[in-house]
């Protein structure tokens, strides 16, 4: 384990790999960019204003700093492919390539990829047209009212809509007036609990911790527009 390391990110999630990791006697310090107000000037862990959108000033802090070893949390960061250019400047980093990212950050490249292994998922489509998309919506069997954001501008914005028509309004949103993105991907509304299982890997060794369930919906009673997520419980009682 390397004396020095960096997390880079800013949420909860950077956190709690902070927190743990400078519980470690083999971690001299942990610094975390951008952090938040929990990972500033922690004991062992200290924010940092390195410009982590820029692979190349973090790489030189990373040197200037003898940092050992690197750990990525922010999804965007991943998928721009800041763990390939790390470790090609000779930067030990765990994380994703940006390749194995797309799972992650691609709604259409990860559902297809687990269509082609035979991993169960909710049935979908991906379009590029608004009335395309809206005539799959209104004509298919099953409930297609989960419409995902999908595009070079996309913030993975999700609408679990409360009725056909709403789904359509939703991806002529999305694809007319371009809020989000260029592409969305429809797919069918699963209902029951919602749990994510969230596990560190090597490539070969796989750790799991414990299932969590996030808070999803903006107001009390399951009610309101989805969010990406505002805080979570583990463990949870239905697992």
């Amino acid at each position: 384990m390397a004396d020095r390391v960096l997390v880079i990110g800013s949420g909860g999630r950077e956190h709690a790999l902070a927190w743990k990791l400078a519980q470690s006697p083999h971690v001299k310090h942990v610094f975390v960019a951008p952090g938040n107000a929990g990972t500033a000037d922690n004991g062992k862990i200290s924010n940092s204003a390195v410009l982590v959108s820029n692979h190349t000033i973090v790489t030189q802090f990373c040197k200037d700093h003898n940092i050992g070893l690197v750990l990525v949390g922010q999804e965007a960061l991943l998928a721009a492919g800041i763990v390939d250019d790390l470790r090609a400047a000779g930067v030990r980093c765990f994380g994703p390539s940006a390749k194995a990212a797309q799972l992650a950050s691609n709604t259409s490249f990860a559902k297809a990829f687990l269509d082609r292994h035979g991993i169960p998922t909710a049935r979908w489509r991906a379009f590029t047209n608004p009335q395309e998309a809206c005539r799959f919506i209104i004509s298919t069997d099953f409930p297609a009212r989960v419409v995902r954001a999908r595009g070079p501008a996309a913030r993975k914005e999700v609408t679990i809509a409360a009725s056909k028509e709403e789904a359509c309004r939703a991806v002529q949103e999305i694809m007319q007036d371009r809020m989000f993105g260029e592409m969305v991907v429809i797919e069918e509304l699963l209902q029951g609990e919602e749990l994510s299982c969230l596990c560190f890997t090597d490539g070969v060794t796989v750790a799991s911790m414990p299932p969590a369930q996030a808070h999803k919906r903006l107001l009390d009673g399951d009610q309101g527009p989805n969010t990406g997520g505002m805080g979570a419980y583990c463990p949870v009682p239905q697992v």
